[in-house]
């Protein structure tokens, strides 16, 4: 195995280990009584066939219902007893499971977070009593304003690629979806290769590196993998491979590559009778983790627009002219393509002169530089939320998981806030123009009945 610490000006200091089966460590002690690992599978509906949508976040929940050694609901006994907390997500392009502890029960309880994260048994009567419980979450969701709000927004971004789809999935293929399915999806992505375990808090690096090691070997994942598949299937599954996402056949866009900006302005109009006030969602397509060096440029932007009671959209539409009573600004980069998202809740009424005023303000941006003084305050402000964001074990082994998943290195998440405070007023100005088009993007209505 190799180890290697390191060597950037340190946000933080943590130490990365490579074993042999592809498996990733990183470990960073930190004073303060608690340790969070947090592991970290190159998995999510991204990769999901449209028949099998909702299956990675279907299976985080089977995870949980028990081992050929731990019998369900023995984990979440164990945890209770010692005060610990487990939990996990699922999203587009990752799932990952965590654990909090205190230091002295860590050695006994991460390896039962990776024996049930490696080992599901996925049961047929327990899958189809969980199967009840997802649609039940498809079914809230469909209630939540906002996560309607959310998903319109994103089939309107997206024309083909899988981030248009529904983390959960829709009812139709959850009610389909059979246990051995999932036993096969579960041995082709849940492998060592595709794994990031990330283990912070008040122990020794090196103990920590080897309570994690010393689970995946307990577990049955070897440090060695063979060498002609590259991975290890789990026992007495067969090695089907699940397919990737894939396009309508008249569709030229490659499923790993990001869809063309927008050339002219698309628009979606909803009626949803429960809401009070209608919502405004407008969208760009801009750059994603794979071109992350033109990311930064446009998390400053979203700061200039809509972060704070001083951004420009909330001083001008919310504080002074009252249009909306709520106006956001993201820039949300995923693997393949990111989204610059601005979302407002307000009048019906006002609806046509919000749009209009938040081109205008881009407009501006396009045309006009930022102060220098302001950008040294967004700048800073910007840098400073990512650092008091990760204080905790459990935002450091979020960082450090989301991060090497994805780029497989940390060097992006060490160097962030320096990144953020490079960043000038041509750049600024230059990523306005490039990918804020005033003439063609995406934009969502909903309006009460």
């Amino acid at each position: 195995m190799t180890s290697t610490l390191l060597k950037t000006p340190p946000l933080n200091a943590p130490t990365i280990e490579k074993l042999p089966n592809g498996l990733t460590i990183v470990a960073e002690q930190m004073p303060v009584e608690a340790v969070n690992l947090n592991v970290w599978i190159n998995v999510g509906s991204a990769v999901e066939p449209d028949e099998i949508n909702g299956m990675a976040h279907f299976l985080e929940h089977m995870v949980f219902k028990g081992t050929p050694r731990i019998q369900s609901g023995e984990f979440e006994r164990l945890i209770e007893e010692r005060g610990a907390v487990t939990n996990a997500a699922t999203s587009q392009d990752y799932t990952h499971y965590y654990i909090t502890t205190a230091p002295k029960d860590f050695a006994q309880l991460a390896p039962l977070q990776l024996e049930v994260v490696l080992n599901p048994s996925i049961p047929d009567d327990a899958f189809e009593r969980e199967r009840l419980v997802v649609l039940e979450e498809i079914r809230r969701s469909e209630d939540n304003p906002h996560r309607r709000t959310y998903r319109r927004a994103m089939e309107t971004t997206f024309n083909y690629l899988p981030y248009r789809r529904q983390v959960l999935g829709p009812v139709s293929a959850i009610e389909q979806l059979q246990p051995q399915q999932m036993r096969d999806f579960h041995a082709q992505w849940y492998q060592p290769s595709a794994m990031t375990a990330v283990a912070v808090g008040n122990l020794p690096v090196e103990e920590l590196i080897e309570i994690v090691r010393s689970g995946f070997i307990e577990a049955g994942i070897p440090n060695s993998v063979r060498t002609d598949l590259g991975r290890l299937p789990a026992p007495g599954i067969s090695e089907t491979v699940v397919p990737s996402f894939s396009y309508p056949e008249n569709s030229t866009v490659p499923n790993d590559q990001p869809e063309p900006p927008f050339t002219e302005i698309i628009r979606q109009n909803y009626v949803d009778p429960t809401l009070q006030q209608a919502r405004l969602v407008m969208v760009w397509r801009v750059p994603g983790m794979k071109q992350l060096e033109r990311t930064y440029a446009l998390d400053v932007l979203a700061a200039i627009l809509g972060h704070g009671r001083m951004s420009r959209l909330v001083r001008d539409l919310r504080e002074e002219r009252q249009l909306v009573t709520h106006i956001g600004v993201s820039n949300m980069t995923q693997q393949i393509q990111g989204v610059f998202y601005i979302s407002a809740q307000l009048p019906t009424e006002n609806l046509a002169v919000v749009e209009a005023a938040i081109i205008e303000h881009i407009a501006r941006l396009q045309n006009e530089l930022v102060a220098e003084a302001d950008i040294a305050r967004i700048c800073t402000q910007v840098a400073n939320r990512f650092i008091f964001g990760n204080e905790k074990p459990s935002d450091r082994t979020g960082l450090y998981g989301y991060y090497y998943s994805q780029l497989q290195d940390l060097d992006s998440a060490l160097q962030y806030p320096a990144r953020i405070q490079a960043v000038d007023v041509v750049d600024i100005q230059q990523a306005a123009q490039e990918y804020l088009s005033t003439q063609g993007y995406g934009v969502v209505t909903i309006e009460p009945a």
